[in-house]
This record gives structure tokens, sequence and C-alpha cells, in this order.
């Protein structure tokens, strides 16, 4: 298989990447400018035209993962217009151009995120659910429509509505590390609010096998089974690591230091990969204990 993968170089598409190609796929690089050999595509994902059709001739499927980092910094009106256009509009370029190419690939799957369902509470849900509120949920909702007219090209469209992908080597969980060995590891708020994760190695699992399930198309969670509190999140990793936690995060202090975007992460979100496991995906890490002692063991 060839592959075009956008956000190659981040932590979930250099997983991938590695991945893919230890099994002898062949992972061309979508980078931003010109492209330093072979190995790589160069496009502008924010441009009218900014990606050549014909760059994608030969290629069998497009992963496309780029994207700001939600939660990267305060949601100033800049921050808020950087995330929309990082997504949806490098996604609208991305497929005006497979819509273009001759033959378009046969599949793209688009990255997404959980933030589409909004608050959920306590209560759990899937796919079935429709949209949430708040701007998260609004930009997940025009991300996955960007997608879209991909269809009308006879391109398989499959939306990763990922959660928090968990690794050592970086995301939040690397972020976590360091003060949770110090002993600083702290629950969030009130800790009851619910916490959507993955493990890295489920979640390169998991695209890989909606790669090859030719009938998986639209959206999918790519979440373990066994969302957890923040609370237990906290009690878990501080067991992992043998460190006390006892220490408590106030929501003001967080809302005071990341004004908006504090609200989406003190939100719950509990939910299930309910199409994911209907199509047979075998997790590797379904539970939190099993994932953190996996994950730190390397």
């Amino acid at each position: 298989m060839r592959l075009a993968v956008s956000g190659a170089t981040g932590l979930i598409g250099s997983a991938l990447t590695a991945s893919l190609r230890a099994d002898g796929a062949e992972v061309i690089r979508l980078v931003r400018g010109a492209a330093a050999g072979p190995g790589e595509i160069g496009w502008d994902p924010l441009a009218d035209g900014g990606l050549d059709p014909a760059a994608l001739r030969g290629i069998d499927a497009v992963v496309h993962l780029s994207g700001a980092p939600i939660a990267g910094g305060r949601w100033t009106p800049a921050r808020k217009q950087e995330l929309r256009a990082s997504r949806i509009r490098s996604t609208a370029t991305l497929v005006s151009a497979i819509a273009a190419a001759d033959p378009p690939p046969g599949v793209l799957l688009c990255g997404s995120a959980i933030g589409y369902y909004g608050d959920t509470g306590e209560r759990a849900v899937d796919e079935s659910e429709p949209a949430g509120t708040g701007f998260l949920a609004e930009l997940v909702r025009d991300w996955e429509e960007a997608a879209l007219p991909a269809t009308a090209a006879g391109v398989r469209v499959v939306n990763l509505r990922s959660g928090i992908v968990l690794a050592a080597a970086g995301g939040m969980l690397g972020r976590l590390l360091p003060p949770f060995r110090l002993g600083l590891g702290a629950k969030v708020g009130t800790g009851r609010q619910y916490f959507s994760w993955i493990a890295i190695d489920d979640e390169v699992g998991a695209i890989r096998f909606l790669l090859g399930t030719a009938t998986a198309s639209g959206p999918f969670n790519l979440t373990a089974p066994n969302p957890v509190t923040n609370a237990e999140f906290t009690r878990v990793l501080a067991g992992a690591l043998r460190r006390p936690a006892a220490l408590t995060l106030p929501s003001g202090v967080l809302r005071a230091a990341l004004g908006e975007l504090a609200g989406e992460l003190l939100a719950s979100a509990r939910v299930q990969p309910g199409r994911l496991t209907e199509a047979g995906y075998p997790f590797r890490h379904p539970d939190l204990t099993g994932a953190l002692a996996a994950l730190l063991r390397r």
C-alpha cells in the first residue's frame, strides 16, 4: 500500500508512519512548502489549490492528521481562527485535490475528535449521539463536514473521533509524568468529570484496522471501552508511578489561567467506541491500569 499522511511528525502520525513502514507500506509525508525528496509531497493547506492533484497519482489512501494543538493556549479570537483553519481549511484543500486526482485514492481517513459530543456528564455516548454545543463541538462538526465531498468522487471517508491519546513520549501523559513523578499529581476540579482515553498502540491499531476494513465509513470513536473519571485517572497514574497524588487543582485557577479553554478541560466526556467494537477491533489495552503499565515500561 502507498499512503500519504499529513501531520506525520506529530504524536499519532509518527507512530502510525513507523508502524506502517515496519510492515512494508510506502508512506509519503504531506509537508508544508516544497518537498525535500521522493518521500514527501509539498502543499499549502490553507491556500486554494494548495495541493496539486497530480501529486496524489498512485496513492492508495490518505490519512489526514494535521491541526494546531487544541490545548496550545488561551482561545483568543485569533487562536480560534487558527484552530478552525488548520482543520477545516486544510481538509477542504486536501479533499479538493483528492476529488480532482485521476484516479483518486480509495480512502480518506480524516482526523476528528470526541469534542464533537460536547459535555456528556455521566451519560455514556456513542456515534449515534448528535453533536453537542460549544466552540469545540462546532469545530469538529464542521471539520467532519469538510471531508464529506470526497465521497462524491467515490472515496471511502472515515472520521477518526479520537479521545485523549496516551503515550509516554508526548501528548497529555508526557506532560503529566514529570509532576506526577515528583509527587505533585493532582485531580482537576471535582474530579468527577469523565475522561475518554486511548493508548497510542490502540490509536495506531484502530487507524490501521479502519484502513483495511472496506466496509468502514463515517464516524468512529477511537477511545478505549472503559473511560474513567479524572479522579480515577489521577489515582491510577500515581499508583503506577508509586507516588502520592493528594492535591487538587481548583477549577477557578484553571479558568483564570486558560479562560474558555478551561471549560473544555473541565467538561465530562464519557464516550464509548461503539462502531469500532461492533466492527471487531481487538483492543490491546481496554483498561487504564494495564495501559499505563505497558506505556511506562518503555
